[in-house]
C-alpha cells in the first residue's frame, strides 16, 4: 500500500503543511519515493504568470543541465525563471543530486499564435525529447513541462525530503497540492515511478494496485499517441487513461468511472443513459481496471476529485469547508490537514461515487454512477 495526501485552497499554501499529513500517516509507506504535484503556484521571489510553462525534474551532473540549456535555448526557449532551493546539505543521501530544477520559460515566438492544443503538443513532445535525452546517460530527469504545475520527485521520507529542500520556507506556495509516500512492492526504487503521474495538465496518483495493468498499457501504446509512455509503474495508466477520457474521447469527467469501473448490465438495464453506457463499456472493456484502488487526480482549472474501484479495500476520506477541502488516505491525515473542519461532513465514497472538489472550493459534489452524467443529457447521448 501508499499514502495519499491532497489539499486545494483558496488561499495558496505551502507544500510542508501536506508533508506532515504524510507524517500522519507514516506507517502506510516504506521511504522509497516521495512525489509531490504543485498546482496554482506562486513563488517569493518571482511574479509568476501562469501563461509560462514550467520544467520540473533533476539534472544529476552539470553536463546534464549543460545539456539542457543547449536543449532549450536550440529550441527557442527563453529562460525568464530558475528556482534555487534553499539546499540543506546531508540529509538527501541518493547519490547524483547535482540540481534539483522548477524553470518557467517563454514558449518559442513561432508559438505565440497558435492554439492551445498546439502549445500543449510542443510541450509535451519538449518533455518526451529531454526524458529521452536523459535516458541515454541517466542523468537528467524530467518529470513535467506544463504551464502553472511544478513536480518534485525523490527517494526517501517525506518530512526528510522537505527539510532538505526547505519546503517549509514559503518559497514556493500553490492553491492544490498532491502527495504520495511510496510503498515498493512490483518495481525497483525509480524517481519516474513516484506518483503523482501527469499529462497534459492531468493528473492522478494512487493507493492500490492494478493487476490489469499489462493489457491495458498494451491498449494505450497501441492508440500511436506520443505521451503514453513510461510505465515505470502500474498506476500510471490511470493518468492515461483519465487523459484519453477528456482529450480523446471528449467525455465529461464523470464518464472516466464508467469506462474504469463500469456498471454491470443489469444496472445498466435499468439506467436511464443505459444504451449509450453500454456501448461505451463494450467499446472500452480492454480500459477496465481490477483493483483494489483509490485515485485521486485534478485537472487544469484545479478540479480535483477521488474515486475508488468496486473492491473499495483502499481507503480514502474527503473533507473541509468553504474555500479549503482535502483527500486523504486515512483519518488522521484529513485531520493534519484541516483539523477545524465540521467532521460531520466527511464523506468516503462508496463504489459508484465520483468525489469532486470545484475550481470555486465551495463544496463537494458527489456524482453516482447511477444517476445521468453530469454535462451531457440522455438525447445527446443516444
Amino acid at each position: 500500500m501508499c499514502r495519499l495526501a491532497l489539499k486545494t485552497a483558496n488561499t495558496p499554501f505551502s507544500p510542508y503543511t501536506v508533508l506532515t499529513a504524510m507524517e500522519a500517516m507514516r506507517e502506510g509507506y516504506d521511504g522509497s519515493g516521495l512525489g509531490l504535484l504543485l498546482r496554482g503556484l506562486e513563488f517569493e521571489d518571482f511574479k509568476y504568470d501562469a501563461k509560462f510553462p514550467i520544467l520540473s525534474g533533476i539534472a544529476h551532473t552539470k553536463q546534464a543541465e549543460t545539456r539542457l540549456d543547449e536543449y532549450m535555448d536550440a529550441h527557442g526557449y527563453e529562460l525568464k525563471y530558475d528556482h534555487r532551493f534553499a539546499m540543506k546539505d546531508g540529509i538527501i543521501t541518493e547519490p547524483g543530486r547535482y540540481r534539483y530544477f522548477l524553470r518557467a520559460y517563454r514558449m518559442p515566438e513561432a508559438f505565440k499564435s497558435k492554439s492551445q492544443a498546439a502549445k500543449e503538443e510542443e510541450l509535451l513532445r519538449a518533455r518526451l525529447a529531454l526524458r529521452q535525452l536523459g535516458a541515454a546517460s541517466g542523468d537528467l530527469t524530467v518529470f513535467s513541462f506544463y504551464p502553472d504545475v511544478a513536480i518534485i520527485k525523490e527517494v526517501g521520507w517525506p518530512m526528510q525530503i522537505g527539510e532538505a529542500l526547505s519546503l517549509w520556507d514559503n518559497q514556493i506556495q500553490s492553491r492544490v497540492c498532491m502527495a504520495q509516500g511510496r510503498q515498493n512492492t512490483n518495481y525497483g526504487i525509480n524517481l519516474y515511478a513516484c506518483h503523482p503521474f501527469f499529462i497534459q495538465g492531468i493528473a492522478t496518483m494512487t493507493n492500490g494496485e492494478n493487476t490489469a495493468f499489462v493489457p491495458i498499457r498494451d491498449w494505450l501504446i497501441g492508440r500511436g499517441f506520443p505521451g503514453y509512455i513510461g510505465y515505470e509503474s502500474d498506476s500510471e495508466v490511470f493518468t492515461h487513461l483519465l487523459h484519453y477520457t477528456l482529450r480523446h474521447l471528449d467525455l465529461p469527467l464523470a464518464a472516466y468511472k464508467h469506462i474504469i469501473t463500469p456498471l454491470s448490465i443489469k444496472e445498466l438495464d435499468r439506467h436511464p443513459q443505459g444504451e449509450f453506457l453500454k456501448g461505451l463499456r463494450t467499446s472500452c472493456r480492454r480500459l477496465i481496471i481490477d483493483g483494489p484502488n483509490a485515485v485521486i487526480g485534478t485537472l487544469p482549472d484545479e478540479t480535483c476529485l477521488l474515486v475508488m474501484d468496486h473492491k473499495k479495500m483502499r481507503p480514502a476520506i474527503v473533507g473541509g469547508h468553504d474555500g479549503e477541502w482535502a483527500i486523504t488516505s486515512e483519518l488522521c491525515g484529513l485531520d493534519a490537514l484541516i483539523p477545524d473542519r465540521d467532521r460531520s461532513l466527511d464523506f468516503q465514497p462508496m463504489r459508484e461515487h465520483t468525489v469532486v472538489i470545484p475550481p470555486q472550493r465551495k463544496e463537494l459534489v458527489i456524482w453516482s454512477q447511477l444517476d445521468p452524467l453530469p454535462e451531457l443529457s440522455y438525447a445527446q447521448a443516444a
